[in-house]
């Protein structure tokens, strides 16, 4: 007799919890100090990401093999920031699993409650902006959409605050120092990004670009699952490692400059948003984008020619969204992987990158969106800087070419602020976006009709149908459902 859907969903979960409970027990068994909360933590959650790592592998197999046809694009969402929240509770809720837990922990004189406030906050966002990114992980895992997140692995996020005598310190978040169970390190994955150096050109006259320095990124995936499927999305977080120390300073006794790389290195990695207030905050902030979009656009290249063995329709298969003007640099790298690294010529490169960026807009304060000097690009990223110049004057002749004689027009479109009033010349991050992307979207109703009225109005002359509107929202799955569970029962009540 062939067993009812009801059955088979009930032996599926009958199968799921036991796998959890086994797994729970085999991690807690290895705890030197018995069932703790801490140690209870550690095992729920390895016990989780074991299902989830099978889910992630299985969605990641089955995304692979949807080809060019598909539907949907692959999304590829940069963001300098991702406010994930406990992942824990989200899990279990996700596996349908918090019940067998609960009864799990109370045989062991433990509560539910005690142990999921263990859980350290993943140290990778501040604000809406990195909630937003959080809840688009989200919902890309219950719509079914391929996708990757990425950003940085930071150690210490912004601060964690200590009261004293009344006023606020601030120290490091260390909140890696346990070892997070929810990331799976990539070994596999890693990809060098370069900083300064300069550009040559060969016989042919391709322009190269040759760092002074290389820096590695490694990847650390962060599962975030559906809840009403076995898909799952991914955080791709990139940590930067260095080359081994300088051998003969350190022979010397001089071990600040044997290890100065490894440092500069990892402080890519040791804060969001660093104070900007100095030219060395400046310069690390540049790199911190830099070092995001390089290593995820290389990333999502190399998928991409496994699966399809072509970059022609790369545009096609992929989506990259910009999370405000922090990944605006994406545009521009893409274009050198595409024209230094991989041969295409400028005109197909182009099209690529405009079927593919979109860009997403947070701010009506033109002091808000993101410009840096020139003289920075050309010291860290001279190719880059080669390439937006190019793009710019592509651009301008078209603007030109619609407006002819406004030069006053010209100027205020350009992705070169060109040092009005006495200033030094500023590379536009928003502008470059905006010329790059196909669309473009404000967070809400009223904020995109002002975007377009004030802080964009002179592009929206240009392409006033590039411009859209996508309200913000949250995932209702841990903003309702387990933030306020009597009320989600109750609305599921009469629903």
């Amino acid at each position: 007799m062939k067993p009812s859907a009801a059955t088979a969903v009930s032996s599926e979960t009958q199968a799921l919890r036991a796998a959890f409970e086994s797994a729970y027990e085999r991690e807690l068994s290895q705890s030197s100090h018995g069932a703790t909360p801490q140690a209870a933590l550690h095992a729920a959650a390895i016990a989780c990401r074991e299902t989830l790592a099978r889910r992630w592998a299985a969605t990641q197999a089955a995304d692979a093999r949807r080809g060019d046809k598909a539907p949907v694009r692959r999304v590829h969402y940069l963001s300098m920031e991702f406010l994930m929240g406990r992942a824990l509770s989200n899990a279990l809720a996700a596996l349908k699993l918090t019940e067998p837990l609960e009864a799990k922990l109370a045989e062991q004189g433990l509560a539910l409650g005690d142990v999921l406030e263990r859980e350290p906050d993943a140290a990778l966002g501040n604000g809406g902006l990195g909630r937003l990114a959080a809840c688009f992980l989200d919902s890309f895992a219950e719509l079914e959409l391929p996708s990757f997140g990425y950003g940085l692995r930071y150690h210490y996020g912004t601060f964690a605050q200590v009261i004293s005598q009344g006023r606020q310190l601030e120290q490091p978040d260390d909140w890696t120092r346990d070892t997070p169970a929810w990331e799976l390190p990539r070994h596999d994955l890693r990809f060098h990004v370069g900083f300064g150096g300069r550009v040559e050109a060969d016989a042919s006259g391709v322009r190269r670009w040759q760092p002074a320095e290389l820096i590695e990124a490694q990847a650390y995936d962060f599962i975030v699952p559906a809840h009403h499927s076995e898909r799952v999305s991914t955080l791709r977080q990139w940590q930067a490692t260095a080359a081994p120390i300088a051998f003969k300073p350190f022979c010397e006794g001089d071990y600040a400059r044997a290890a100065r790389h490894q440092v500069l290195a990892d402080a890519l990695n040791w804060v969001l948003y660093p104070d900007d207030s100095t030219e060395q905050g400046r310069e690390l902030r540049l790199k911190q984008e830099a070092f995001l979009v390089s290593a995820s656009l290389q990333d999502l290249i190399a998928r991409h020619l496994r699966e399809f063995g072509s970059l022609h329709n790369l545009g096609k298969t992929n989506a990259i969204h910009l999370n405000d003007t922090h990944p605006a640099l994406a545009p521009a790298e893409l274009m050198r992987l595409l024209l230094d690294e991989h041969g295409l010529g400028w005109d197909e490169a182009w099209k690529i990158t405009r079927q593919a960026v979109a860009y997403t807009n947070h701010t009506l304060m033109p002091e808000a969106l993101e410009t840096w000097a020139v003289r920075m690009f050309e010291h860290l990223l001279p190719r880059h800087l080669e390439i937006i110049y190019e793009i710019n004057h592509r651009f301008l002749e078209e603007v030109q070419a619609r407006f002819p004689g406004d030069h006053a027009f010209a100027a205020r479109v350009s992705l070169i602020d060109e040092g009005s009033h006495g200033s030094e010349r500023r590379v536009r991050m928003a502008a470059l976006a905006l010329v790059a992307s196909h669309r473009v979207n404000g967070v809400a109703a009223l904020h995109s009709e002002l975007m377009v009225q004030t802080i964009f109005a002179n592009y929206a002359r240009i392409w006033p149908e590039r411009f859209h509107n996508v309200t913000n929202g949250v995932t209702p799955r841990r903003w309702l459902e387990q933030a306020n569970p009597l009320l989600s029962g109750l609305l599921d009540s009469r629903i």
